[in-house]
This record gives structure tokens, C-alpha cells and sequence, in this order.
């Protein structure tokens, strides 16, 4: 799937745009590689991300998915891309720490062929299951009719190896449910209406692509893995609230440049992205949509990474991942 959407909505509450110096970053349009389709956490958030970045800098920040092979069409395409600063990746934690577990070969390498210039946005994932077909009201009334359907149950996710899939498998297993079967689907967008016409039971997904549906009803949210309640939800319980420990993790995702780019241009970007993430008016609207913007520098962008390497290395174990 390929789709370009140009971003040319005015932003509220915002300064005038700041026009880019003749020769600076950006001198022309910049495109967004989200390697999900439209409608997903990282689609939406990309959005929202680049409308500010837009304001900021006075260029057109354009929107291109390229879905497919757990985000790695994508991931390539930012990696293959010039280094001048004009095409930026939006790269989900996993495919940096988790993608390499799972595959013998990737078409980029995660460490070498990409400048990660700063995390982006954070969220939890959030146990969902589609209010018309499954009654359950609470994670232990899940749990219990879960272990009692005779076929087992579907859970949906945007590919092998995604916080998805792994917090799915995960959430099964220590249910107790013997039966249970992964439909991976290129993202949110796909699973959504599966879960709606009842052909999947569960899913544990980003909470930014379900808070339309569960702000409408058509999902019922369960629980959220992260250690607080999620402000804009506050009636849901924590995994641990609802009575499963150690469940505490959160799905964030990077900006990241082509290797190679030169340090003003990624330093630039990263000031940007720091200083939307300070935005009041951001950070509301972030929240609404089921994350919170984040703002470091590269260095501790890689720091994080290499700090969660070893938990995720341990829940791909633990779930059994792997490609088929």
C-alpha cells in the first residue's frame, strides 16, 4: 500500500510559522515514512507531529505509508533515502530491538543505517475486545470466558514480533487459554474491523489507534499495560489493578534520519521535536488521541534503546515469536 496525504491544516494556538532561512533546513517539502497504513498509532501521531512541525518551519511535511513486512518497507525506504534531512522515518521501537530477533535478515541495519534523532510519542497498550461480541466487562470476566470457548480465541496484532503480537501471546498464556490463534494484519486499521465483525476476540494494541472506538463504545477497554491510568481514560484499571502483575510496559516509537545525514540538520530536527513536546496544546491533544509526546536528545534515544533490549529479547522468548 502506498498513499501520500498532504498535511495543510492550520494548527491552533500556535505561533506564526517560522519561515526557513534561505539554504537552512528544510529548503523544500518533507516526507514522513510511516511503514503502517492511515488510521494507526503511528500514522495518527506522525500526523499530529508533523501539523506542528509544519508551523515551525514553514514547509509542507507530507505523509507517506508504505505498509508492509511489519513496518520494514518502510524502515528500508528512510534508510535507502538521501541524507539531507528531507526524509524522516517514523520507526516503532520494535522494529530497532525486536525485528532483529525474529528475522535472519533485515533490508536495513537498525544500527547503522539510521541517525535516531529523538523518541516521538510514548503510549500503553490497552486490552480491547469488541463490545458486541464479546461480553466481558472486566480482564478476569475475559479471562474466564476465554478458557471457555470451545474453538479458542483470535487476537489481532500489526505483524510478528510487535509489542502486539508479543503482549497478546503473553496475556493468553497466562490466562490460561490453551486455544488461541494470531491473526497479524498489516495494522490497526485492518484489525479494527475484524474485531468489529467478531472474527477476532481480542487484541492488546496501542491505545492510540482504539480511543475512537472505545470513546464510541464499539471496543471495551480492559486494562492498560503502563504503571499509571491513562489520564483521558481514568475508569481503567491498570493490568495490575485488574489482577495481572509484571505487565507493566509501554509502545514508543523515534524519529529517525538516514545514516550519513549532517549533525545541523539532525540537531535541528531534534530541537523541534523537544520543543513540541513542551507544547501544552500538543500534549493535550496527544493525550485525546491515547499517547503523550516525548523529547530527548539522540544519545539518550540510543540509551533507551539499549536499556530495553534485554526486556524485550526476554518477552520474545517467552511468547515463542517467530516467523513462519
Amino acid at each position: 500500500m502506498h498513499r501520500r496525504s498532504l498535511l495543510a491544516l492550520p494548527v491552533m494556538g500556535l505561533a506564526a510559522p517560522a519561515l526557513a532561512q534561505s539554504g537552512a533546513w528544510p529548503s523544500r517539502p518533507v516526507r514522513i515514512i510511516v511503514g503502517f497504513p492511515p488510521g494507526g498509532s503511528l500514522d495518527v501521531m506522525s500526523r499530529l507531529l508533523a501539523e506542528y512541525m509544519q508551523v515551525r518551519t514553514g514547509q509542507t511535511f507530507i505523509i507517506e505509508n508504505r505498509s508492509g513486512a511489519t513496518g520494514h518497507l518502510g524502515t528500508e525506504a528512510v534508510a535507502r533515502a538521501a541524507p539531507d534531512g528531507h526524509t524522516i522515518g517514523t520507526i516503532g521501537m520494535p522494529g530497532v530491538l525486536i525485528s532483529p530477533l525474529l528475522f535472519a535478515t533485515l533490508p536495513y541495519d537498525p544500527w547503522k543505517d539510521l541517525i535516531y534523532v529523538s523518541p516521538t510519542w510514548e503510549f500503553p497498550n490497552v486490552v480491547v475486545v469488541p463490545s458486541a461480541h464479546v461480553p466481558a466487562r472486566t480482564l478476569a470476566e475475559f479471562q474466564a470466558w476465554a478458557r471457555q470457548q470451545p474453538r479458542g480465541v483470535t487476537y489481532g496484532s500489526s505483524g510478528v514480533g510487535t509489542t502486539i503480537q508479543l503482549c497478546g501471546a503473553s496475556l493468553l498464556a497466562r490466562s490460561g487459554v490453551t486455544q488461541a490463534v494470531h491473526v497479524p494484519f498489516r495494522g490497526a486499521a485492518q484489525t479494527i474491523p475484524a474485531m468489529l465483525s467478531g472474527d477476532v476476540q481480542v487484541a492488546v494494541d496501542n491505545l492510540a489507534s482504539y480511543m475512537p472506538q472505545i470513546q464510541e463504545g464499539r471496543m471495551r477497554a480492559l486494562a492498560v499495560t503502563s504503571a499509571q491510568r491513562f489520564p483521558n481514560l481514568p475508569d481503567v484499571p491498570t493490568m495490575e489493578e485488574a489482577g495481572m502483575a509484571d505487565f507493566k510496559l509501554t509502545s514508543w516509537s523515534l524519529w529517525a534520519l538516514p545514516a550519513g545525514t549532517p549533525v545541523p540538520i539532525v540537531q535541528a530536527l531534534n530541537q523541534h521535536i523537544q520543543a513540541i513536546s513542551r507544547d501544552e496544546n500538543a500534549q493535550r491533544r496527544a493525550l485525546a488521541m491515547g499517547g503523550w509526546l516525548l523529547g530527548t536528545s539522540p544519545e539518550e534515544a540510543v540509551a533507551r534503546l539499549r536499556r530495553e533490549a534485554p526486556m524485550w529479547a526476554e518477552m520474545v522468548r517467552v511468547a515463542g515469536a517467530k516467523v513462519e
